[in-house]
């Protein structure tokens, strides 16, 4: 009866009530750091300014050919390099090796390519021997000249018991006079033979050829295997030359002025270039020089123009047209530290204006101030303006493409987070 008692205890189900799990001391500063955390992205939300919303505007750049008001005179001409060099060897020789193509760039003092040494390395090598036996027979020469002096010491003194003649003790001077020039003459041909093995060394060195200075190779006139021949042009496989560096850092314009209107271009005058590869491209230049001597069968004075803008699309023998500016304009361009462009144009409420301000959107106002937005910062920048008479014509410190802000432009600071209203 116990038996059946116990299993029937053991089947009965416990109804009495289930304590409440405490939560763990862990668990609790989790979720108090996760409140926290929260209450804090709440309140750093709340403080957040409010961003200013703005209107954008991109400047466009103004069509037609507008430096022609501001220029006194139109010229033709092309880019050149004022350092450009054939480059190849000082001695005649079989090109073995090659390390330029068209387009590379080089160093200066950088190889660029070998000839064929082995006749200047056999050169060399005989003169070091040559040296080596120079120094070796006046070693020798030493050796004697030394014994020559202790043999006439010797005979010199058993003169002095009358056990030799004056002939003998003549015969042993004379002997070290002689090994004593000889001994001169030794001397003088080990510098004979060490002036030889410094001219087979630049021989040898002359085997190397190097690019004379930094630049671009723009022909490579030459392969491996060919005879170079810088002292005459042969046929066949022999080459003057291997290839020709242009410095482009030397670039720049000459073009052919008409003689009649010569007088209206000077040195340091401010002129705008256009190269025809990129006609809407204008290129800040200025006058370096008028070449002091006319073209007889043109008429024409040759004038080289420095151009103030350095860019890899600027290419020798390009052809550009210039137009040169009026003295006011060049000194204008100069005294704003402004480059002459044609300019952009910008709708009304993008420029506020710093200079002699009318009060109006005409742009009658010399100098002003644009917000340049990017991505979502302004970046407060100064302009120089010109006259339109819808909205702004802006001549610098404005690309085209570039977005501004439209709006209130007193309540905007530079810097400033905005939100972009489409």
């Amino acid at each position: 009866m116990d038996d059946k008692a116990q299993l029937l205890n053991q089947l009965r189900i416990d109804r009495s009530p289930i304590a409440p799990r405490r939560l763990s001391f862990a668990l609790k500063i989790l979720i108090g750091l996760l409140v926290l955390a929260a209450a804090i992205l709440v309140w750093w939300w709340w403080l957040q300014p409010t961003r200013q919303s703005v209107h954008i505007a991109i400047a466009t750049a103004i069509a037609g050919d507008n430096e022609s008001s501001n220029s006194i005179l139109d010229a033709s001409g092309y880019v050149v390099a004022r350092r450009q060099a054939t480059v190849a060897s000082k001695v005649t020789g079989k090109l073995i090796e090659l390390d330029i193509e068209e387009g590379d760039h080089v160093k200066a003092g950088q190889i660029i390519a070998k000839l064929d040494d082995s006749n200047a390395r056999a050169f060399l090598n005989q003169s070091s021997a040559q040296v080596g036996y120079v120094k070796s027979a006046l070693a020798q020469t030493n050796v004697n000249l030394a014994n020559a002096v202790r043999d006439y010491k010797r005979q010199k003194s058993l003169l002095e018991g009358h056990f030799v003649s004056q002939a003998a003790v003549d015969n042993a001077n004379t002997t070290v006079e002689a090994l004593a020039a000889q001994l001169a003459t030794e001397k003088s041909n080990i510098v004979v033979a060490q002036s030889a093995l410094q001219s087979s060394a630049r021989n040898l060195d002359d085997t190397i050829i190097r690019a004379p200075f930094a630049g671009v190779v723009t022909v490579k006139a030459a392969q491996p295997g060919e005879i170079v021949s810088p002292g005459s042009a042969g046929g066949g496989f022999t080459r003057t030359g291997i290839g020709t560096i242009v410095d482009m850092e030397s670039l720049e314009v000459q073009v052919d002025v008409n003689e009649n209107f010569i007088n209206r271009v000077q040195a340091l005058q401010g002129a705008t270039a256009k190269l025809n590869a990129y006609p809407d491209w204008r290129i800040p230049a200025h006058v370096i020089a008028v070449i002091p001597t006319a073209d007889r069968s043109k008429g024409t004075v040759t004038v080289r123009i420095a151009l103030d803008e350095k860019d890899s699309r600027i290419l020798p023998e390009m052809g550009v047209r210039v137009a040169f500016l009026s003295e006011a304009e060049s000194h204008a361009s100069k005294d704003s530290g402004a480059r002459v462009s044609a300019g952009v144009r910008l709708p009304p409420g993008t420029v506020q204006l710093t200079g002699a301000a009318t009060g109006t959107t005409t742009g009658t106002s010399e100098t002003g101030t644009v917000f340049v937005v990017h991505d979502d910062t302004l970046e407060r920048r100064a302009v120089r303006l010109g006259t339109a008479k819808d909205g702004f014509t802006v001549l610098s410190g404005l690309a085209p493409g570039e977005r501004v802000a439209v709006g209130d432009l007193s309540r905007m600071k530079d810097g400033e987070k905005i939100r972009i209203q489409l």
